[in-house]
């Protein structure tokens, strides 16, 4: 057979020897599976003949020395191998090859991979891993990657020596020549690992872990924009950064092909939280798929993967709050979206429309965009009462395992905005978190009136909140919104106004009162203009390039943090306290500048005293801290300990209310406080003196 015809097809021959591999001397194969195999660049309306074309090549010879592109490219070559990997489902269609023998230690092709990577669906399903065999194909580049296409795929009677997992630590490998040295092999990778991204989990299947023992972390969080300590922290992050792949490309999403196929890694027992240090429990693949260097494993994930990879249980230790001391706890929380007024509720009152976030059976589970016919934002949480119930299951589980004294809330529905009171979904939210507790654990800090507050127009639909519980602490006076700064180009005209309210000790006088603020400043997405015309006070010097390092509207933040310390200050001093807490989430890592105008008038962020390893957030893969608890130093006399409680941030998505019923696997539990929100909360320990 001279020649093979350019279509699908797939042809096993019982006791060939030789069809396209005759240049090879041991390939005395008892089957041959012939692929789709193509000539002149893969047109399918060419043929080649194998016999007349082919040359025995070794892997390394074909992969190339120092070099992302095989020299080979668009020749046709037969080289043999053991299959270290194979892919026949899950949308790879093909299998690994490497040199047998190879692996171990010295390197006998140094600065040369012995693997490749064999693209054909037939193919794919007919070899076994640890088979030796013989490939005749056409050397192509594919999204990086070096392979040999629409094969002729001969299994070899005689066997290859074995190949050797390769024993290389990932950060061993500092340069791209030195990855490519490696690409497709067979690697046992050494060191610790740790995952710091599973953002892409719940869709694709794939972890980002960092090797080391802890997650790579915002630049921001680790030094001011442009710092020295900053852009080692990016370098770093480039180092460390690995993929952990599920051996295939199917998408488990609702607008994806494969809901009905459980996901990979992730189980009601198996949770890769970031931060959890994860053990190799079998060789990967090193490969470079769809921009980015990965450890896929020798077959397709369908399960907990734990024949693969195994992570550490670190909700175990996160069931509740550490301690932080003290007699009194006063927290932050960011309960991303907690709307009463689901979305189907705005369309049956005629307030507006929406579009949805839909399960995989079609029914809505979130609000995608609802707005009114002039376009004014509507609720964007829940779009069901069902889902409703489920996300408010979840906060309810948090709250009351949080156990503060005091707790600021971000991303409260703002009630006065559908025409109810103010507090309506605030005291909502009471009663459920009473209603779980058994009896009337929590009270709410009321809204101010009306006249005290922006123009209704004026307002968010979110806002900041204060809980907390009667039988510790009681509310001194009344509330104070910053209510000046909300209007056209001023500071919170695109951000939730500042809420500031005094407590004491049950039993104590006004005199002891100290003075919490809650915050929850303009978030850092944008659109690409907005990345550098965020200044709503219409720019000034501190708009500078450094800024664009910290996210979109990082000089309205800056402002935003003078205006909240300046109504702190002014709200402290005509009630009579020195002591002053700024908490919530500012929208800024630790050393931003927003951060920086705090520190400038006195403040200190206890997270970075207490726990500075603690992140609160976790983005693009990096962790840092988005909220914080600051105090001045009449109010830092009071701390005696500060901890971040990791229930939110760690979580794949898929725990979340907002993806239930996404995928074949359910994983939504409403009896745990596991991904309940986007942000971890923030828990502080305070003893309260009594008249001082």
């Amino acid at each position: 057979m001279n020649r093979v015809a350019a279509a699908v097809c797939a042809i096993t021959v019982a006791a060939i020897a030789v069809v396209a591999a005759s240049a090879v001397a041991n390939a005395r194969g008892t089957d041959v599976v012939i692929d789709h195999v193509y000539g002149g660049g893969g047109n399918p309306g060419s043929t080649i003949d194998a016999s007349d074309a082919a040359s025995a090549v070794a892997i390394a010879q074909i992969q190339g020395t120092d070099t992302d592109t095989s020299p080979y490219v668009g020749r046709t070559v037969t080289t043999t191998g053991v299959v270290t990997a194979a892919y026949p489902t899950g949308g790879f269609n093909g299998f690994y090859l490497q040199t047998g023998g190879s692996g171990g230690a010295p390197d006998a092709t140094p600065g040369a991979s012995d693997g490749i990577f064999v693209f054909g669906s037939q193919s794919a399903a007919a070899v076994t891993i640890g088979e030796s065999v013989s490939v005749t194909a056409e050397v192509q580049e594919h999204q990086g990657t070096t392979e040999l296409a629409f094969p002729t795929v001969t299994k070899l009677d005689e066997p290859l020596p074995a190949v050797t997992a390769g024993a290389l630590g990932w950060t061993a490998l500092d340069t791209p020549a030195e990855k490519e040295a490696h690409e497709g092999e067979l690697l046992a990778p050494q060191g610790p690992f740790t995952v710091t991204d599973n953002d892409d989990t719940n869709v694709y299947g794939s972890l980002v872990l960092a090797a080391g023992t802890a997650p790579l972390v915002q630049p921001t969080d680790a030094g001011t924009a442009g710092s020295d300590a900053a852009k080692a922290a990016v370098a770093d992050n480039a180092r460390r950064a690995i993929t952990l792949d599920d051996g295939s490309t199917w998408n488990y999403a609702v607008f994806g092909s494969h809901t009905g196929d459980p996901l990979p890694w992730l189980t009601a027992e198996n949770h890769p939280r970031v931060g959890a240090a994860v053990t190799f429990t079998a060789p990967v693949v090193l490969e470079y798929r769809f921009d980015a260097w990965n450890f896929q494993p020798t077959h397709q994930i369908t399960d907990a993967g734990t024949d693969v990879a195994t992570f550490a249980d670190t909700r175990a230790d996160n069931q509740h709050p550490a301690a932080v001391g003290g007699d009194v706890r006063l927290a932050a929380f960011n309960v991303e979206n907690y709307f009463a007024l689901t979305g189907e509720e705005y369309v049956a009152q005629g307030l507006g429309t929406c579009t949805w976030y839909d399960d995989r059976d079609g029914d809505h589970v979130t609000d995608n965009r609802c707005a009114t016919a002039d376009g004014s934002p509507g609720p964007r949480g829940a779009a069901t009462a069902a889902s409703f119930a489920r996300q408010q299951a979840k906060i309810v589980t948090g709250i009351n395992r949080l156990d503060a004294g005091i707790v600021s809330l971000e991303e409260v529905e703002n009630s006065v905005k559908f025409g109810q009171n103010r507090d309506a979904a605030l005291a909502g939210l009471v009663h459920a978190l009473n209603a779980a507790a058994g009896s009337d654990v929590w009270g709410y800090v009321p809204s101010p009136d009306a006249a005290d507050l922006p123009p209704i127009a004026q307002q968010d639909v979110i806002r900041t909140a204060f809980i907390y519980q009667p039988a510790e602490v009681m509310p001194v006076g009344v509330s104070h919104v910053l209510s000046d700064k909300s209007g056209p180009g001023q500071s919170f005209s695109i951000a939730r106004e500042p809420l500031a309210q005094a407590f004491a000790k049950v039993g104590a006088s006004a005199e002891d009162a100290f003075l919490v603020v809650a915050n929850h400043f303009k978030s850092k997405g944008a659109d690409a203009d907005g990345m550098f015309d965020g200044c709503v006070n219409g720019g000034d010097a501190e708009n500078t390039d450094p800024a664009y390092d910290q996210g979109a509207f990082t000089c309205t933040r800056v402002h935003e943090a003078r205006d909240a310390a300046a109504f702190a200050e002014a709200t402290a001093a005509a009630i009579g306290t020195d002591r002053i807490f700024l908490l919530g989430d500012v929208n800024a890592y630790t050393h931003e500048d927003p951060m920086q105008e705090l520190y400038a008038a006195g403040y200190t962020d206890l997270g970075s005293v207490f726990g500075p390893a603690e992140a609160t957030y976790s983005f693009d893969g990096m962790s840092g801290s988005l909220d914080h608890v600051l105090a001045n130093p009449a109010a830092r006399a009071m701390v005696t300990g500060a901890h971040v409680w990791q229930i939110n941030a760690q979580e794949s998505v898929a725990y979340a209310y907002s993806r239930y019923d996404d995928n074949a696997r359910q994983l939504f539990d409403a009896s745990d406080p596991f991904a309940a929100s986007d942000h971890n909360p923030v828990v502080v320990g305070l003893t309260l003196v009594l008249a001082r």
